[in-house]
């Protein structure tokens, strides 16, 4: 359906690709992987033909169509929603749009003209068409009272699901996507997730949410090396694969019939639980074609993420009473109360973010609350990752002079003590001399990293903490938070992390609080919580 020929990217001295070859299949839906800066946009770019390879070329097959969510949120400022999703089909927008103006300026010459172009817009069930972008605006949250509304008066997170309506409408051959689950709330994830998952097209898709690949994915496409290798499976299968071959290779000694026997258990392992039946067909495939040393090495760095403790904290956590807070006479939550546990790991969540942000601002001192106390049990410690980090980089200190503001002892002001910290998130020699004023939004989330890691406290408060992070730093910090002893308070967006760190569920609302010890997904799934949730955000008079 789409091939790539002999594609090579090369900017400046700085190979991209080099001279790759691969096709993508009609029914697959392939998760693009990849380290920061290895080309997966780009990629995405030199398909949809917005950016031309250095040579090489892309063919999609005669009379396909291909759809690509738009980056730029601001494009259809003077059309309204749902004509804007209407032009995600070219073709049969300009059909309405000639039918349109020919009627417009009605005449016997134009009868037939007119009959011509409502064949062909019949044969494309053109008389559909504005019904159909209704219904996909509506199942992505858009209301009805918006649909005639101009996309320069919707909100940026509006305008986000506009966008993705029209990439989905139409029903596109090769639909290509970068992110598109950034600025969606679960809800809206999950629809597009059971969408994707059911969608016999072909889907080529970017994204850092590892439950989204895994929802959608028949095949990860590694970019590694220059090149672009496809692999069965969705990402777990991948990164658990790619794990078991790097240790198989560095058990040399091991027998053969030891490796095949821990390849069969693997195997077994992720026959079982597919839900989807073109990922348990996709999965089928997989397991009998698997050969794991065709998996290569990567050349990935997985950061060392490790948090210990300088003292184990008592049974006093944290005590929260009567606690409200709002934002210019806007409430966000109130009568907040909370017992937090030993043992306790909560993912706190509300659907105004800015309720969750505000929060923590006032638990770590940084805010007052509207009404309310809170207390730290006296042996608790706290180490804080706030949604904006940008005050902690005002400086030009190098990173070790930067890190070395939170040493305590004489041992932890030594260069060498610091680089340790630095280098396990992988700012090795000269990076460590880099000056703060100069980092990329993951490189300042790094260093937050580094730093919560030398304070060893045993309360670890985090305010969306994968922003910015690569896949590879977000998995080794999913790792280390799962197996950390203390206590954790954070707010995700990231699916899998919430699901699989977290024992425990509070939900922030304008009517209260709802508190509940069950997974994410348990929470999320349950009907009477659902409608629990839905009252207490109704407005109240």
């Amino acid at each position: 359906m789409l091939s790539v020929s002999n594609l090579s990217v090369q900017f400046g001295k700085r190979v991209l690709f080099d001279e790759v070859s691969t096709t993508f299949a009609q029914g697959n839906c392939y998760g693009i992987i990849g380290a920061n800066g290895s080309g997966k946009s780009t990629f995405l770019k030199i398909l949809s033909g917005k950016i031309e390879p250095t040579s090489g070329q892309v063919h999609l097959e005669s009379g396909k169509r291909m759809s690509v969510l738009e980056q730029n949120h601001n494009l259809y400022d003077d059309h309204s929603v749902l004509e804007t999703v209407l032009m995600g089909n070219k073709t049969l927008y300009n059909l309405k749009t000639q039918i349109d103006a020919l009627y417009a300026d009605y005449s016997d010459e134009n009868v037939e003209k007119i009959g011509e172009l409502q064949v062909q817009f019949e044969e494309m069930n053109g008389w559909n068409a504005e019904s159909d972008a209704a219904a996909m605006l509506s199942n992505l949250g858009i209301k009805e009272e918006h649909h005639y509304t101009l996309m320069k008066d919707m909100d940026g997170k509006q305008k986000v699901r506009v966008l993705l309506a029209q990439a989905l409408f139409g029903n596109p051959d090769v639909l290509i996507m970068d992110e598109p689950t950034n600025d969606l709330d679960y809800e809206t994830i999950s629809w597009l997730e059971n969408f994707l998952a059911n969608y016999d097209n072909c889907v080529i898709v970017v994204s850092h949410d590892r439950h989204f690949l895994d929802a959608v994915c028949t095949h990860i496409s590694d970019i590694d090396y220059g090149k672009i290798n496809h692999y069965s499976g969705n990402y777990t299968f991948w990164y658990e694969s790619s794990q078991l071959a790097a240790r198989q290779r560095a058990q040399q000694n091991k027998k053969a019939e030891e490796k095949k026997k821990e390849l069969e258990e693997f195997i077994r392992r992720f026959s079982a639980n597919v839900a989807k039946s073109k990922q348990a067909t996709s999965r089928k495939k997989m397991i009998e074609k698997l050969n794991i040393s065709e998996i290569r090495p990567s050349s990935r760095r997985y950061p060392a993420i490790i948090f210990e403790r300088e003292r184990e904290a008592g049974d006093q956590i944290l005590n929260v009473s009567g606690l409200s807070a709002s934002i210019d006479g806007e409430l966000l939550f109130q009568n907040i109360d909370i017992n937090l546990n030993k043992g306790d790991k909560v993912v706190v969540y509300s659907r105004d973010s800015r309720a969750t942000t505000a929060f923590y601002q006032i638990i770590t001192g940084n805010e007052n609350a509207d009404t309310g106390t809170f207390a730290w049990g006296i042996t608790t410690t706290q180490s804080y990752l706030p949604l904006d980090n940008s005050e902690f980089f005002d400086n030009k200190l190098t990173l070790v002079d930067w890190l070395r503001q939170w040493a305590t002892t004489e041992e932890e002001r030594e260069e060498v003590y610091i680089r340790g910290f630095l280098g396990k998130m992988i700012f090795s020699g000269e990076e460590a001399l880099k000056t703060s004023n100069v980092l990329s939004g993951g490189e300042k989330v790094r260093c937050m990293l580094s730093r919560m890691m030398m304070m060893r406290a045993n309360i670890l408060l985090l305010d969306e903490p994968t922003n910015h992070l690569d896949l590879e730093s977000i998995t080794a910090f999913n790792n280390s938070l799962k197996n950390f002893k203390g206590n954790v308070l954070f707010t995700t967006h990231d699916h899998e992390f919430a699901q699989t760190v977290a024992n425990r569920v509070i939900e922030l609302t304008p009517n209260g609080i709802i508190d509940r010890y069950m997974t994410f997904d348990e929470y999320m799934d349950d009907k009477k919580i659902k409608e629990l949730r839905d009252k207490m955000y109704a407005i109240t008079a």
